[in-house]
């Protein structure tokens, strides 16, 4: 199995730390709304690599935190007269319901950064023994950049051109513009820590250091988040955890592309922003991830209502090869498989090993679902009731297994539909009401789009499948 390392920038052959065992850390998402679509192709795409290298027979520790304190967190309690922890504390409830729906798999772990604070600390404290961070007269605390030599190396930063360019804000107190945040003093009104230097809170970067070091050791196999955090959070953790424990933090660096709205960077100043509870009202959230899953997930992904249907019509003729392969498993003869139908086992298994071979190519998830579309054809095109159960059973089993490994059910979510379209219905209803014809017409237009025709009727408003 090979990997991307953005480390090396090449292509390298997985070699776990402990044989059979892989530690990867995953960074999660800052819990002060719901989350977005961006915020869910990384979880999407790390999960999907968790669930293969299972398959694959590896114990997977996998790690993924909540960052449950943060300016826009403390900003979102001010503005509601709320405590932050409060506000954290709902998101994270909300963000596990929408991993839930996305068929995401709860981490080994999900460690919060207010519950490792003590661990912050300790580890800032051995910074500043080994000379590599400082406390300023406030109460600050920063890591000196220049003091680690290898500072860049994932990046491929330059530290005098990052100094020439004024990436980053220069402070008085700072014994260098590149010098950052390892501890910060608090804010009136702000949740603070008792620390050596200051009542205060820690910089975003440490969190993950010492969650990573405390869940699965000084030295990791896999960090993985989104292509915007390669700089300067990745970097700094580095920085961070190599001056610390004077080893090196991970092996393999695992980044995913960006994710643009028809073809334009995700704003709310553009109007183009979704969460996964917006996506969710008008599309099984099966079809998100099916979508996140039909491009490399190093690639840049475009999202649109086009691209979106075309994941739903996809993903729609797996289930039905399921679903009439299910039926044909409760009719079929029961009798041995034939020399043909073996025939026709081994074929689907050169269907797996196409699987299994894009997948060890850096997990080429847009390859392996064409592989499942080949499995589907040949199963729509040489099934019947005529042939044995343990043939079709066998088709069954291994269509299931390959799409259990990319997180997409089988199963048709029919409930899960209905109350979604309910849902549409109830707030079209109260649009009307409230005499706003033109959203009105604009969710029974959507709602046709998804191949639901309504009927305003004596009895009520009521809806078919056309």
């Amino acid at each position: 199995m090979k990997i991307y390392n953005t480390l090396t920038k090449t292509k390298e052959e997985f070699v776990p730390i402990e044989e059979g065992k892989v530690r990867m850390y995953v960074c999660g998402p800052t819990v002060y709304n719901y989350i977005h679509i961006g915020n869910a192709r990384p979880m999407i795409i790390f999960d999907t690599a968790r669930r293969y290298m299972e398959y694959k027979g590896y114990d997977v520790n996998f790690v993924s935190n909540f960052t449950d304190v943060d300016d826009k967190i403390i900003a979102k309690a001010a503005a509601e007269g709320v405590s932050a922890s409060e506000i954290s504390e709902k998101f994270i409830a909300e963000c596990k319901k929408d991993m839930e729906a996305l068929n995401v798999k709860p981490a080994t772990v999900h460690p919060l950064a207010t519950k490792e604070i003590g661990g912050m600390v300790e580890m800032i404290e051995t910074l500043i023994q080994k000379g590599f961070a400082y406390a300023a007269e406030d109460g600050t605390v920063y890591f000196r950049t220049r003091k680690f030599p290898e500072y860049g190396k994932l990046s491929k930063k330059n530290l005098d051109e990052l100094e020439a360019g004024k990436r980053i804000a220069v402070e008085e107190q700072k014994e260098d513009p590149l010098d950052f945040v390892l501890w910060k003093p608090k804010k009136d009104g702000e949740p603070y820590w008792e620390s050596p230097w200051c009542q205060g809170r820690p910089g975003w970067h440490i969190e993950c250091s010492v969650m990573a070091k405390k869940y699965l050791g000084d030295e990791i196999d896999i960090h993985a988040g989104g292509e915007d955090l390669i700089f300067p959070h990745h970097e700094n953790e580095i920085a961070q955890s190599e001056a610390a424990n004077g080893k090196p933090f991970a092996r393999y660096w695992m980044h995913n592309g960006f994710l643009n709205i028809d073809n334009r960077k995700m704003s709310k100043s553009l109007g183009n922003f979704f969460t996964v509870r917006q996506v969710g009202e008008e599309y099984d959230l099966q079809v998100l991830r099916f979508f996140m899953l039909s491009a490399h997930y190093r690639s840049p992904l475009n999202f649109s209502r086009e691209l979106m249907e075309a994941s739903k019509n996809g993903l729609e003729r797996i289930v039905n090869g399921a679903d009439r392969l299910r039926g044909l498993c409760e009719s079929g003869l029961s009798r041995e498989v034939s020399q043909e139908e073996k025939k026709l086992l081994d074929q689907a298994e050169e269907y797996v090993k196409k699987f299994e071979a894009a997948m060890d190519d850096d997990f080429n998830t847009a390859d392996a679902v064409a592989a499942i579309f080949e499995l589907v054809k040949l199963i729509n095109s040489n099934t019947s009731s005529e042939q044995s159960r343990d043939f079709l059973s066998g088709l069954l089993d291994t269509l299931t297994k390959l799409c259990d490994i990319m997180g997409i059910k089988t199963e048709r979510q029919e409930e899960t539909l209905d109350a979604r379209i309910e849902k549409l219905i109830a707030q079209r209803q109260e649009a009307r009401k409230e005499r706003d014809f033109a959203k009105a017409d604009q969710i029974r237009d959507q709602l046709l789009q998804q191949g639901i025709l309504l009927e305003d009727t004596r009895e009520g408003v009521k809806w078919k499948r056309i």
